[in-house]
């Protein structure tokens, strides 16, 4: 019996032009009719969930940041948070920052681009529609990036936007140097970075625990890297059909795409 659904936001629950679609909308509907909670299980901060979701009553609660939030949307409370301790964030910037590359925070419910990096977003292999949703959610800050480490509060993720996979290579190097930090990416030019125990898959975990949801009564949706740890812990993970390979592998299903709704219509075909 399904009793929660976990849904990644970007080419998952949503179009590909980020909107949620009438059958996605529906399938929300649905889910309230047979008491089913949706949670969207997003890289985004919780100010990211779109509102058709975050003030959709069959929405209580929303893993973000990779699981290092997980929050009530209702009452707007943090209920679980996994922080990044600054000394190591301090030390990661330090054999990065000479990198062509922004180093975003998310912290204090805001995600915080500094000044001296924001041109590069528009250097970014994306479209402009791509770019716009990323800008949107951003705060520049005033200063640079060590500055903007001592100014903000808890640090709970680190979003790097990078120019070229040789980069990208010495973003992934200095992560992995460091056993306390793990990595994923939602996009062909960003590397995800949080503590080792914030992932999807935790996040998921906790929020069962919390609620007494047994993890096999779960279906959780993804398409990238970020979203594996989700579908290997639900019960049943299904990857979107225009998901990565290492999605696919180890999902238990693979449905529709996410500009065919695939989120509805696998769903609607469950509950049939």
């Amino acid at each position: 019996m399904t009793r929660l659904v976990f849904v990644d936001m970007d080419d998952t629950f949503l179009s590909p032009d980020k909107s949620v679609s009438a059958e996605n909308m529906a399938i929300l509907d649905e889910a309230l009719r047979r008491g089913v909670q949706f949670v969207p299980c997003t890289g985004r901060n919780v100010t990211g969930v779109p509102r058709e979701l975050s003030e959709h009553p069959s929405v209580r609660y929303a893993v973000c940041c990779n699981g290092a939030l997980v929050c009530d949307v209702r009452t707007h409370e943090v209920l679980r948070e996994v922080d990044i301790d600054k000394g190591l964030v301090r030390s990661l910037y330090a054999d990065v920052r000479d990198l062509p590359i922004t180093f975003d925070l998310f912290a204090d419910g805001i995600v915080y681009t500094a000044s001296d990096r924001w041109p590069l977003l528009d250097r970014l292999c994306l479209t402009p529609e791509g770019l716009a949703p990323i800008k949107r959610v951003r705060t520049c800050f005033d200063g640079t990036v060590d500055e903007m480490i001592g100014a903000v509060g808890d640090i709970c993720r680190i979003n790097v936007f990078y120019l070229d996979e040789k980069d990208a290579r010495s973003v992934w190097a200095a992560v992995d140097a460091r056993p306390e930090l793990i990595r994923s990416s939602s996009l062909p030019c960003n590397v995800e970075i949080t503590c080792a125990e914030a992932h999807k898959g935790s996040g998921l975990r906790w929020l069962c625990d919390h609620l007494g949801v047994d993890l096999s009564d779960v279906v959780a949706f993804g398409d990238s890297s970020n979203d594996l740890t989700m579908l290997e812990v639900a019960g049943d993970g299904v990857a979107m059909a225009n998901a990565s390979d290492e999605c696919k592998a180890v999902a238990d299903h693979v449905c529709g795409s996410c500009a065919e709704s695939g989120v509805a219509r696998y769903l609607r075909s469950l509950w049939a």
